[in-house]
């Protein structure tokens, strides 16, 4: 599994590093948050330990909760109950506090990976909303029973709306999507792709803006 590491302490990073290695993991360790929101698409699992030097790990956690399902577990020595709670909240799979037995830890991550890999019933493969059909696989797209010729960009912020249909979806994760990382993306790029495609679907009930939030296919 690969595993990325959050940690500013040298000493604690270089143990679990030692540790994950001897059971087969493939750490790879980051002393800033802002490394963490650049880099998760590269991992498996996160290590997530709260007192780094440039981000509250708190706030790197919320970051990325609206870009990614990564399972999380926070490692820190903050024991006290509003961490606790608050790390839960903003989407932490697991709290663990330090000093930490080390065997406790790799039931943790295994327990945490097993969860997140438990396989969820298939998706839907061809969408529809009105009369405009998206079919994933065949990355076609028909509106009224014609074809429209879209973008490998614009299809893909399609696909990334239509494979969640009815379900508002966040500007951060269709660029974390559609560009491979939100936190790099250029929120501009987004909104001169999407007024292209409801300039070529026509039909402005489809894409629904939420405001302040994101956007939403059909429903």
């Amino acid at each position: 599994m690969r595993v990325l590491l959050a940690e500013d302490d040298d000493g604690v990073a270089g143990a679990l590093t030692e540790v994950l290695y001897e059971h087969g993991h493939l750490p790879t360790r980051v002393r800033r948050g802002e490394e963490v929101l650049v880099r998760h698409r590269q991992a498996d699992l996160l290590l997530l330990d709260l007192g780094l030097p440039d981000l509250d790990g708190l706030e790197v956690l919320r970051k990325l909760r609206t870009v990614s399902g990564l399972p999380v577990v926070v490692l820190t020595a903050r024991g006290d109950e509003r961490s606790v709670v608050r790390g839960l909240r903003l989407g932490a799979d697991d709290y663990l506090v330090k000093p930490v037995r080390l065997a406790e830890l790799l039931a943790r991550i295994e327990a945490v990976t097993r969860r997140a890999t438990t396989p969820a019933a298939p998706a839907p493969r061809t969408v529809r909303a009105a009369d405009v059909e998206v079919d994933l696989d065949a990355r076609r797209v028909t509106v009224g029973g014609g074809e429209v010729r879209l973008t490998t960009k614009e299809f893909a912020v399609l696909a990334a709306l239509a494979a969640r249909p009815g379900t508002a979806v966040s500007r951060q994760q269709l660029m974390d999507e559609v560009w491979g990382d939100a936190y790099l993306a250029v929120s501009r790029s987004l909104d001169v792709h999407l007024t292209q495609l409801r300039a070529k679907l026509g039909r402005p009930e489809v894409l629904t803006t939420i405001r302040g939030f994101g956007y939403r296919f059909g429903g």
